[in-house]
């Protein structure tokens, strides 16, 4: 907490050009920034060469689904977006703003985002209750480019996507196991769950259990129940598997917690198939310690604390992804980007070091932020959605 009241926070705004003298001061004010002001109205593109808009991204939350305090509000949520916003300066190079909305209607708060993009280069999304935020994802996809003229990235759906894609990766190279062959478990079924199960399944994993509270989530249950999870049960389970998280994990290959504190036991982690893959990633306590896991029998676990010697967190995806979309001026983040992100993480653990004690960087590697933009820019480029002539080397 001292650190927090001595600062006053974690950020704070700088110049980047003293303003030393009188020329200076009519260099960078008035008369001096005319010019810009001008290229900038005849050409609104360029304002991401003349202003901070090609390198600032506003970090959004409403405070609804703050770590595991849930529904915190938006002040209480100033300090994870400024934490935030540290992040992406310090593995980016993005200079980011913290953006704490007190407004819980997602259509007003996409008209928010839209009306600040021109100061923006683009948007994190961070901390939002489901199922507002896929109501705002769908807000923000039904806008066109000109509206929505940059890039949207909301990282407890995409970054987890990615950092779960990159973990399994490696982690499939211990077990020896192939990803065509996989029977999966994910618990969580919000945004995070349901978003990393349709990533996964399009990454190759043919068979998918994803699970809330209440178990198994099948299409006509109507307990805990919502239209997000309705389609994605339809989508996922269409035999109409039912049962509890323990009987799903029964012969299962792959775990993935995305939901609460220790909800699984040592039990379901036994009667998984052999050399089962356990991420275990609900913050900040996981759904099973991973020394319990490992007893249990598992032949890889990840959590999601950065603390743990088994920690993973989506700070090893979204300021690169970021980076590349806004370098590249993608105005959306597409699949196969997060594909590319999460490849670009697996490869950053040289394979000769690849083992059930590493099979993700560390995030504090400066390494994997360039990693990721360079891959995300490139696939960004193959689809054809760059508007930027970028080499992304």
């Amino acid at each position: 907490m001292d650190h927090f009241r001595r600062h006053r926070g974690l950020l704070a705004v700088q110049s980047k050009i003293p303003i030393k003298d009188e020329y200076i001061l009519s260099l960078v004010y008035t008369p001096g920034v005319a010019d810009p002001c001008l290229a900038i109205h005849e050409d609104p593109e360029a304002s991401f060469t003349y202003t901070m808009r090609g390198n600032t991204v506003a970090v959004v939350t409403d405070g609804s689904s703050v770590l595991s305090f849930g529904d915190a509000g938006p002040r209480a949520a100033l300090p994870v977006m400024e934490g935030k916003c540290v992040l992406l300066k310090t593995l980016a190079g993005l200079d980011a703003f913290p953006l704490c909305a007190a407004e819980r209607d997602p259509k007003r708060l996409a008209r928010l985002i839209q009306c600040l993009t021109p100061t923006f280069g683009g948007f994190a999304i961070e901390d939002i209750a489901s199922p507002r935020s896929f109501e705002l994802l769908e807000a923000l996809e039904g806008m066109s480019d000109a509206d929505l003229p940059v890039p949207f990235f909301f990282n407890d759906m995409q970054g987890a996507c990615s950092v779960v894609l990159a973990a399994l990766r490696n982690a499939l190279k211990v077990t020896g196991k192939e990803i065509k062959s996989l029977r999966a478990v994910i618990t969580g079924a919000g945004g995070a769950g349901i978003s990393v199960a349709r990533f996964l399944r399009k990454a190759g994993v043919p068979d998918i259990s994803l699970c809330d509270r209440h178990g198994i989530v099948w299409e006509g249950r109507q307990e805990g129940m919502n239209r997000f999870k309705q389609a994605a049960a339809r989508e996922l389970n269409p035999d109409g598997r039912k049962g509890t998280i323990a009987d799903a994990l029964k012969g299962a290959d792959l775990f993935v917690g995305l939901s609460a504190a220790r909800t699984v036991e040592p039990a379901a982690i036994r009667a998984m198939a052999r050399k089962p893959i356990v991420f275990a990633l609900a913050n900040p306590t996981p759904e099973i310690q991973a020394d319990e896991a490992k007893e249990a029998g598992a032949a890889v676990v990840l959590t999601g604390g950065v603390n743990y010697r088994h920690g993973m967190n989506v700070a090893l995806a979204f300021p690169g992804i970021l980076r590349g979309a806004i370098d590249c001026r993608a105005t959306r983040i597409y699949d196969e980007m997060l594909i590319a992100a999460a490849d670009a993480i697996a490869a950053r653990v040289p394979e000769k070091e690849i083992g059930p004690e590493r099979i993700v960087p560390r995030v504090f590697d400066l390494r994997v932020g360039p990693a990721v933009a360079e891959a995300v820019a490139g696939a960004a480029v193959a689809l054809g959605v760059a508007r930027a002539d970028v080499d992304p080397e």
